[in-house]
């Protein structure tokens, strides 16, 4: 047991890192937006269920030392797909397909190919492995328990250290590499206990001809527990989903939130299994105690999320987690970890404690361990597909973080409420249980103690007494427009107030002048720029610059959190004269919700300018917006003498720019770039100043706001920096499979870019 539990333990662990990266590549083909990243997640689950009823068929018709091989065998086999799955799944899927397959259907099917093989070996090695230990019915439970938890435990482990510490250091081609390693020493070290298993084994039970009526068991049938372990699986993942967002609201998007709350709640997960594990002997009925951790587990969730939504607004969490505040560095960074640790860990140590309470149930044949193992582990992958996609793409979507509360408070109570009618046993039995009632109550409780979502977003965006506020939330979001109602409206029809996007201060209205800039930079310096593409929108700053030549035919923005666009349309209700109604109702310009690169990538014809508005490069999934790769697109998609432009705010997004465009020019102190195939006028900045004292371009943008007269300063002629074809150009440091800017602590972030640091002119002459 020792051996296994090490050996499965590194499985986990392993396991976890080709997620992340696998996710990673092939978000870049179907998107990084909710709908995609669903299908991608499907993929990964659909490929995990058919491993567990593989498993589950093989597992009872092997003797436990061919189990043992079979597990050894499944671990080599996610070793090999680990390695060559860079080619298939980035290389090829990433690289060459994106853009190109659209129907949702298409993006499941290529999906589920290149996750398939690995996936169901994962999804099969629990019940081999169960089979292999099943030596006793009195303690197959418990060895499943052990083994199960120190799985989790290694995923834990996984996510955390894979997320801070190996991802950011070595990038995600290096990271397969050591999970593929992982997996070879899971296998081998399994490997090791064959002889001695081989020498004490027996010929294998046959299979059961019929899988046990519910009254052939003490505590109801595999059915039964099959679909309470389904909405177990459905109520967790939930609760991830929810956790993610609030979580990432509170502290920011980064690159490192997303691990640290899965990672949080899979060690809380399998601390519950290894706990629960020690106990499930000495339970006569482990039925009450599975409704008590799952009901408790969910009530003590809602109430951690209620207590730090009120606390937000005082003190000490206000000195560091106001939405005003930058939280992504400093003890607010600090501050908003330990809080992923309070609210995400002790639901799920809860919640995790049901795993060996169901095995205890379900186990008692040892004929057919391997069967129940399997179906019970495909019942909880099922309920975390269902909880996925119900919560990520459905009730998120209609009901709101609140209403998916709510939800989620019934559905536990229900299943508290059927407990308590079938334990009872007619009569006043059933009442007497004060444990599960007062559950029950605590649940009907949160029906009524979580608020309207217009309550809770208003809170945790520090909404003012008679503020104006616009907000939309959806599955791939929430945008916040709090209006300032003390401050005088800066222009005719302009309401006063900053935008926020996923908890990032994402601009103003009045627009701001690195906005309007970042906008105008393009059409202004193009001769004839009739095709823009944007990817970002904001407040709507950089669209509204980019309208600033009337020479642009069409303007096309793509915005990848749809509330945003519901927001916007929300403020232009109110003020239909403002800068904001009049950006909306422009005849050449779309607004459209999806994912950015998927865009460029798949984008019809070819534009005179495409822009990103890139959002901070602490932000999670940033990096996809500063590759090399990323640029590459771009390039591609440029009509003849096309314009590329982008904030490049560090050091390592400007050498990545220049690194791709012949031509390149880094306008200071804006920090915006501009690249292209054609050569660019040394004279830019000049050139774009003398466009923007044009009485008709200063009068449109001073329309956006009194920031507009500000933008000069932002331009430096003396302090433009260009590169010429023949120019030195190092490695691009940023690349889709190594994001160091995005991994920011691990990698830092160097803002400052100066001249000396650029690379010598080389010098043809001189053989240099």
């Amino acid at each position: 047991m020792p051996r296994l539990g090490v050996a499965f333990f590194c499985s986990g662990f392993a396991a976890l890192l080709c997620q992340i990266v696998w996710q990673r590549m092939l978000g870049i083909f179907a998107g990084s937006d909710t709908i995609s990243a669903a299908l991608v997640v499907g993929a990964f689950l659909a490929g995990l269920g058919l491993g567990s009823i593989g498993g589950a068929y093989a597992a009872d018709r092997l003797p436990p030392s061919r189990a043992l091989v079979g597990f050894a065998l499944c671990e080599a086999g996610v070793a090999l797909c680990a390695v060559l799955s860079k080619p298939f799944l980035y290389d090829w899927l990433a690289l060459s397909m994106a853009g190109r397959v659209d129907a949702p259907l298409a993006v499941f099917a290529l999906c589920f190919a290149g996750l398939a093989v690995p996936t169901t070996l994962m999804g099969a090695s629990l019940p081999l492995l169960s089979r292999a230990v099943a030596t006793s019915l009195d303690t197959v439970a418990e060895r499943i328990g052990r083994l199960y938890g120190l799985n989790t435990l290694g995923a834990g482990l996984g996510a955390l250290l894979g997320g801070w510490l190996v991802l950011g250091n070595v990038g995600y081609e290096a990271a397969l590499g050591l999970a593929a390693a992982l997996e070879l020493g899971a296998a081998a070290l399994a490997l090791t206990l064959l002889p001695g298993l081989r020498a004490s084994a027996t010929a294998a039970a046959p299979p059961p001809d019929a899988v046990e009526p519910a009254a052939a068991s003490p505590f109801g049938g595999l059915p039964l527990w099959c679909g309470l372990v389904f909405l177990s699986g459905y109520v967790i993942v939930a609760l991830e989903i929810v956790w993610v967002r609030l979580l990432g609201q509170v502290g920011q998007f980064h690159a490192y939130l997303f691990p640290t709350v899965l990672g949080v709640f899979l060690l809380a997960d399998g601390a519950g299994i290894a706990f629960a594990s020690r106990l499930v002997r000495r339970l006569r009925d482990p039925r009450p105690a599975f409704f008590l951790a799952q009901a408790g587990g969910f009530v003590l969730a809602a109430a951690l999320i209620l207590t730090l939504w009120l606390a937000l607004p005082h003190w000490p969490l206000r000195n560091y987690l106001l939405v005003d505040h930058w939280r992504l560095g400093g003890r607010s960074f600090l501050v908003t970890i330990a809080l992923t640790v309070v609210v995400v860990g002790p639901p799920s140590f809860l919640i995790g404690m049901t795993f060996p309470l169901v095995q205890r149930a379900v186990q008692q044949d040892l004929a057919t361990v391997g069967t129940r193992v399997g179906w019970v582990q495909l019942a909880n992958i099922a309920g975390n597909a269902a909880g996925s996609v119900g919560t990520g793409l459905v009730s998120l979507h209609l009901l709101g973080t609140a209403g998916t509360l709510r939800l989620l408070a019934a559905l536990s109570l229900a299943l508290l409420l059927g407990w308590l009618w079938r334990a009872g046993g007619g009569g006043r039995g059933r009442w007497r249980r004060a444990p599960e009632l007062a559950l029950a109550a605590a649940c009907a409780a949160a029906l009524v103690a979580v608020p309207s979502n217009a309550a809770f977003w208003n809170r945790m965006h520090g909404l003012g007494p008679g503020a104006f506020a616009a907000w939309a939330e959806d599955r791939s979001g929430v945008a916040f427009f709090r209006g300032d109602a003390a401050a005088p409206a800066a222009a005719p029809g302009l309401p006063v107030g900053r935008f926020f996007i996923a908890g990032y201060a994402q601009g103003s209205i009045p627009f701001q002048a690195q906005h309007l800039l970042l906008g105008a930079a393009g059409p202004l310096l193009h001769p004839d720029p009739r095709r823009v593409l944007l990817v970002g929108v904001g407040s709507g700053g950089t669209p509204w610059g980019a309208l600033v030549s009337p020479g642009v035919k069409e303007l096309r923005a793509v915005e990848i959190v749809g509330p945003v666009l519901t927001a916007l349309n929300e403020v232009a209700r109110r003020e239909p004269e403002g800068a904001v109604g009049a950006l909306l109702a422009d005849p050449r310009t779309r607004f459209e919700y999806g994912d950015g690169r998927r865009a460029v990538a798949g984008a019809a014809g070819r534009y005179d300018v495409i822009e990103a508005d890139a959002i901070r490069p602490e932000s999670s999934h940033s990096g996809l917006l500063y590759s090399e790769e990323f640029f590459e697109q771009v390039r591609g998609k440029l009509a003849p003498g096309g314009l590329c432009v982008q904030w490049t705010p560090t050091r390592r997004a400007v050498e990545t720019f220049a690194a791709v465009f012949p031509h390149a020019v880094l306008l200071r102190p804006a920090n915006i770039m501009v690249g292209s195939d054609s050569p660019i006028p040394a004279d830019a900045a000049e050139r774009l100043l003398a466009r923007l004292a044009e009485p008709a371009a200063a009068a449109h943008l001073a329309r956006g706001g009194p920031a507009a007269a500000d933008m000069a300063g932002l331009l430096d002629p003396g302090r433009t920096v260009a590169w010429q074809p023949g120019d030195q150009r190092g490695p691009a440091p940023l690349t889709d499979m190594f994001p160091r800017d995005e991994l920011f602590v691990n990698n830092g972030l160097d803002e400052a870019w100066e001249p000396e640091r650029r690379p010598a002119r080389q010098d043809a002459a001189a053989g240099r």
